[in-house]
């Protein structure tokens, strides 16, 4: 795939701004250490044709490269951004403590606005719209649950749910 390289400014200004309380971003020295110990990119790199690499997204992202991002993420094998399952480990072993997650955060939502979210991801989505939970209590987990002698799951608030995911405009990209 050959992308003419253009500069999103505005792009790269949303990305500055998730760091607006340190210049430290600025200072990645693309050193890896995100990628390295990155769970996910441990595992899935091999079975996905484009990888997953957190390093490569930041750079991507603060050099306003909008264009690499979306066309990364609108694949039908994309992991990129969707692989990132925010368990912090990049942030924690950044050693200019970059808010990796928090750039991959906002790629998701930006390629999530775009129309370019996965269909597991957007199914998800209206699951906890319309249920209040991703994933949907089933009878056999109720059982199970008895049987173990555990309290029933108290049902979420689906309309105080609804009203916080309507007040972010989620209702409307779903």
């Amino acid at each position: 795939m050959t992308l003419p390289l253009g500069i999103d400014f505005e792009f790269r200004k949303l990305i500055m701004d998730v760091h607006v309380s340190s210049d430290k971003i600025k200072y990645c020295y693309q050193c890896s250490r995100c990628t390295d110990n990155c769970p996910v990119a441990a595992v899935a790199n091999p079975f996905y044709e484009n990888i997953f690499d957190p390093r490569l997204i930041v750079l991507g992202t603060l050099l306003g490269y909008k264009d690499v991002v979306m066309a990364l993420a609108g694949k039908k094998s994309a992991i990129v951004p969707w692989g990132c399952t925010v368990c912090d480990t990049c942030d924690t072993v950044c050693p200019q403590a970059i808010e990796v997650t928090e750039i991959i955060t906002l790629a998701k939502n930006i390629t999530t606005g775009a129309g370019l979210a996965p269909d597991s991801v957007v199914a998800q989505a209206k699951s906890v719209f319309e249920s209040g939970k991703a994933i949907p209590s089933q009878p056999a987990i109720e059982r199970r649950r008895e049987q173990l002698g555990l309290p029933s799951v108290v049902a979420p608030d689906v309309n105080e749910v609804q009203t916080l995911l309507k007040a972010i405009g989620a209702d409307k990209k779903l």
